[in-house]
């Protein structure tokens, strides 16, 4: 059975291929490391990549589920801890507690 090849980053085509160290897009022509497909690179709404540790403020309102209340826009929150799934961010946000964001309703804070 041959190795199932990610499909292309830039326009989703499944159409990839390999060329010596790298992974080629018939469809588009975008090239990338097979390397970099090992660790999944977390952005912000930005593209700026998080790590954890890092501090982020949320930039839209996010209704919290199950709740009438919600965490606001401008909120910071600080020492996020990056995890697999849907919600790829674990934080506490003082006055809500720990809560699980999504990369793409956030933005790092640069120092």
């Amino acid at each position: 059975m041959p190795m199932e090849l990610p499909p292309c980053p830039e326009c989703g085509s499944t159409y990839t291929y390999e060329m010596d160290a790298l992974l080629v897009c018939p469809e588009c022509g975008h090239e990338w490391s097979a390397a970099a497909e090992d660790t999944k690179v977390i952005r912000d709404s930005v593209g700026n990549p998080l790590a954890d540790g890092d501090t982020v403020t949320v930039i839209k309102d996010l209704k919290l589920g199950g709740t009438s209340s919600s965490v606001k826009v401008g909120t910071k929150v600080k020492n996020i801890r990056l995890v697999d799934g849907d919600h790829d961010i674990d934080c506490k946000i003082p006055g809500v507690g720990q809560i699980g964001l999504k990369s793409q309703f956030v933005k790092k804070v640069t120092k």
